[in-house]
């Protein structure tokens, strides 16, 4: 349901024509864009979208100043990873040619064991 009820056209014409008017007595009661009070609010008001844009700038620099940051101490982690892994797998080569050498020294010392042994036992029938 409307909130107006106007009963006949001539109400509804009275209605707008009064609501014209007030709008344009509003209007007309607003200072002239010359005056010291509308020119200082304009000041005003610019001063503070600079102050925001400035803030919005040196936002956007500590932002990109974090990511760079943040960019570097990623790389130099990535960087300390691959050396450990690199001093890991060489360690590891190492201790593998150790372990390896040692049972080629253990086999060796078998066999020589053995081939002593069989020499001895033939000395032994001679």
């Amino acid at each position: 349901m409307s909130a107006f009820d106007y009963r006949n056209f001539d109400d509804r014409r009275q209605n707008s024509q009064n609501a014209k008017a007030a709008l344009l007595a509003k209007f007309k009661a607003r200072p002239p864009s010359d005056d010291p009070e509308v020119i200082a609010k304009a000041r005003a008001r610019a001063e503070v979208a600079k102050a925001r844009e400035e803030r919005a700038r040196e936002r956007e620099a500590a932002r990109i100043a974090a990511e760079l940051k943040a960019a570097e101490e990623k790389r130099e982690r990535e960087e300390a990873e691959l050396a450990a892994q690199l001093a890991r797998e060489a360690a590891e080569l190492a201790a593998a040619q150790e372990r390896k050498s040692a049972e080629l020294a253990a086999k060796k010392a078998q066999r020589d064991a053995r081939y002593a042994a069989r020499k001895a036992k033939v000395k032994v029938k001679r």
